[in-house]
């Protein structure tokens, strides 16, 4: 293209960004799908302020047992929680605060596989109490590696 006509390259480059944006905002447009217990209710509480802070629509799913959907998406046995959610092509597992989703978009770390908060702790995304928190820790796996990604409070 060194040696193109000038609206030749002019019409490439507006191409080129015109796609970058129709690939930009299909990735946005994808909802994040969370699997739950269909009895479990905070889960919806966690959706909510996925939805929120995110701004990213949230899909339940209540159509398959979670012990398969955990398996499946390579979710540690001791990581586990309520509800496992995927967020572009991430496994978040939990009640991992939309803060440190946002990180994890952004950041993009090498060998993570996702973030879990294990069980259920009060005062976290979902499980607020009347203003009771119990510390808990948000882990990044994958990779047969796990790190503390974040801790609360």
């Amino acid at each position: 293209m060194i040696n193109a006509h000038p609206l030749i390259r002019r019409l490439a480059t507006v191409s080129g960004a015109i796609l970058l944006a129709a690939c930009t905002g299909a990735a946005q447009a994808m909802p994040y799908v969370m699997f739950r217990d269909p009895g479990c209710g905070c889960c919806k509480d966690w959706a909510a302020h996925a939805h929120e802070q995110l701004a990213h629509e949230v899909q339940v799913r209540e159509d398959e047992p979670m012990d398969a959907v955990k398996a499946r998406l390579g979710v540690p046995v001791d990581l586990s929680s309520c509800h496992t959610t995927v967020i572009e092509g991430y496994v978040i597992e939990g009640h991992v605060p939309a803060r440190e989703i946002k990180r994890l978009l952004a950041e993009r770390p090498a060998g993570v596989t996702g973030l879990a908060v294990a069980g259920m702790p009060m005062g976290s995304p979902g499980m607020e109490a009347g203003g009771r928190v119990q510390p808990y820790q948000v882990i990044a796996f994958g990779d047969a590696r796990r790190k503390v990604y974040a801790s609360y409070p």
